[in-house]
């Protein structure tokens, strides 16, 4: 099954809205004014990732039960259809997609161009907040390969490790989020654009010429972003350094800057 999904494609889905702002409120009021019929709204730092704690990472995956109890509220079974939105820029849906594949849920696809692709499809919106009938669905995780930060070590010295970041991030020119500028030793800059994800046979040429590689971001985010561009160009979806840079220079790690040789 495809990881991305067209508008006119996605009737009889559970839908999940995860509108999202890197450090910014919650998107929750703007769920409230209007989103997909019958979509139910998951608050993507609080239900989709984990609690922050001294090291693991600005969006740490999620303990088994309260993402299971999630889930379940949101009427997700084992064999439900999921499909996941955001705005458009396919940021907390690809990681609210990767961490339900993470979970064991097979059946989820991300809405193509998101809430924006909708209402451009002249696609209504509704205001009512559905109340779903519990599912049952059963967490299971490790159904997709996770890095630590030894992981990711010992992956940039003996493979390919791809930080996906903005040149610039990774450079250690600018670092706008995290306390320390850089990337992970041995890692190489492959930066994915937001328009990238539409161009599927450019996904494929791009990311065949990297077939061992695992990736990293700053919190694991535009990682799953990435990892979804991979499997829609048709490739086994790759390992995460979920904790990513930020978990990387919370515990200290060494730092490189500049381009690898």
């Amino acid at each position: 099954m495809r990881p991305l999904i067209e508008a006119a494609e996605a009737a009889g889905a559970v839908r999940l809205d995860v509108r999202w702002t890197l450090g910014g409120p919650s998107r929750e009021s703007d769920y409230a004014a209007g989103h997909l019929p019958g979509a139910v709204w998951l608050d993507f730092d609080r239900d989709v990732c984990g609690p922050v704690g001294a090291v693991g990472g600005r969006h740490p995956l999620p303990d088994p039960e309260p993402l299971q109890a999630v889930l379940r509220a949101a009427g997700i079974d084992d064999d439900s259809h999921v499909v996941v939105y955001d705005d458009g820029d396919g940021m907390a849906a690809a990681r609210t997609w990767w961490t339900l594949r993470w979970a064991g849920i097979e059946d989820v696809q991300v809405l193509q161009g998101g809430l924006n692709a909708w209402t451009a499809a002249g696609l209504p919106l509704e205001t009512q907040a559905p109340q779903p009938k519990p599912g049952t669905v059963t967490v299971r995780p490790g159904a997709l390969p996770v890095l630590d930060a030894e992981d990711a070590a010992a992956w940039a010295e003996e493979r390919e490790l791809v930080d996906v970041r903005a040149p610039e991030r990774y450079r250690g020119e600018n670092e706008p989020v995290d306390p320390v500028a850089g990337h992970i030793p041995g890692a190489v800059n492959l930066f994915l654009g937001e328009d990238d994800l539409a161009d599927t046979a450019g996904l494929r040429e791009r990311y065949a010429a990297h077939p061992d590689a695992a990736f990293y971001c700053g919190s694991g985010v535009g990682a799953a972003r990435t990892a979804l561009a991979v499997t829609e160009a048709g490739m086994p979806t790759p390992p995460l350094y979920i904790g990513s840079w930020s978990d990387w220079v919370a515990r200290g790690r060494e730092v490189a800057t500049g381009e690898e040789s």
